[in-house]
């Protein structure tokens, strides 16, 4: 009988019990070996860390070559010229600088939208030009 219940089960006797509602087995040394499988997951996280960094620094300095080699700027450093070269456009101006002013917001716009209406008037027949003309 034991022989087909060990079957049964696959082998798992010892968790029979558990299953059954009977007490686990206290392991005397089990918060001993909670704490060093804790050291040992943030010793590796550290070895982690401290090995993508070392990668990191030296995909930085292959970088730095390239740049180096190709007369290449880091992004902010190119960001950090271009608003430099944006508060200087604008220190001595009391108007925006036109990079500023989004398209169709200008004075400039209007001039366009009349001679489009005109070139459409154009096509119109007479008595319908006169109506949109007054």
């Amino acid at each position: 009988m034991d022989f087909v219940m060990k079957q049964a089960l696959g082998g798992a006797t010892k968790d029979m019990g558990k299953m059954l509602g009977g007490e686990e087995e206290k392991d005397p040394d089990a918060s001993k070996k909670e704490e060093e499988r804790q050291e040992a997951l943030r010793q590796q996280e550290d070895e982690r860390k401290a090995k993508h960094s070392r990668m990191e620094a030296e995909r930085e300095k292959v970088r730095q070559t390239i740049r180096d080699k190709y007369g290449l700027k880091k992004k902010e450093e190119k960001e950090a010229e271009e608003k430099a070269a944006m508060e200087q456009a604008c220190e001595g101006s009391l108007t925006r600088p036109k990079k500023a002013i989004p398209r169709g917001c200008g004075d400039d716009d209007e001039e366009d939208e009349e001679s489009i209406l005109d070139t459409v008037l154009k096509f119109l027949p007479g008595p319908l030009q006169d109506m949109f003309k007054k």
